[in-house]
């Protein structure tokens, strides 16, 4: 069994492969490492081999780590579905939050960040295929919100992220995926901070990369399966 540096190293050499492909700079496309239900131990491991981007779906379980690992120099992206009684601890423990969906989310993470940290940076989810299973706002509904977070003190709006629909194929992902880079351009081009599209996970990723994300979020290909998983699947990576 390989272990977490192996595994980083191997998904690390994919990227440079596909973005050279796709003519690409590597430096373009983040891994985000998805370290949901894993432990403090496997993120030091990744750590340890230069990962410093994480993704947590769940506020508590994410809070604990981020204690326990306080000395490290992580960045923590916050990806699961926000729930109105968990923004404080969103707001005052996470560097990036990917599923903003809702103005009232929006306004409640501004007025919760503290006044000492940085602007929180904040993307907005899109339900790019109208998926009753997936969280997110519609494509005609992206330019309204992020007309909100812009107004908006102490949070930065970055950019897009999106969940596509499951399908048995991970190429059928790829016209999500390029619908997703219409939007992201339509709204880089309003705003001039908005620099990040996030988008692609372990199965789907190369088609994400092609279509211009510039983060993946990618969990098992690093980390392994998942065991014990909670029910509240936001992100299955």
């Amino acid at each position: 069994m390989n272990s977490i540096a192996e595994r980083i190293k191997e998904v690390r050499n994919e990227i440079a492969r596909v973005c050279e492909q796709y003519q690409r700079k590597q430096n373009s496309v983040k891994l985000i490492a998805v370290s949901k239900t894993k432990p403090a131990a496997d993120i030091a491991s990744a750590y340890h081999v230069g990962q410093r981007d994480f993704g947590e779906n769940y506020v508590q379980e994410a809070i604990a780590k981020i204690m326990q690992l306080s000395e490290y120099d992580i960045t923590w992206h916050f990806i699961g579905p926000i729930q109105s009684n968990k923004t404080r601890d969103i707001a005052e423990h996470f560097a990036w939050v990917h599923s903003v969906d809702r103005a009232k989310i929006a306004r409640r993470l501004a007025q919760q960040r503290p006044a000492e940290m940085p602007p929180l940076n904040v993307l907005i989810q899109v339900n790019i295929d109208d998926d009753q299973a997936k969280a997110g706002v519609a494509p005609e509904e992206v330019a309204e919100l992020a007309a909100v977070i812009n107004d908006l003190p102490q949070i930065q709006l970055r950019g897009l992220m999106t969940i596509p629909a499951v399908q048995s194929e991970p190429s059928a992902s790829a016209s999500s995926f390029a619908a997703m880079q219409r939007l992201f351009l339509e709204l880089q081009s309003q705003y001039k901070q908005v620099d990040t599209l996030s988008m692609g996970m372990s199965a789907d990723w190369p088609y994400a990369v092609a279509a211009g994300a510039t983060m993946i979020r990618i969990g098992t290909a690093v980390f392994g399966a998942r065991v014990n998983t909670p029910k509240n699947t936001g992100d299955p990576a």
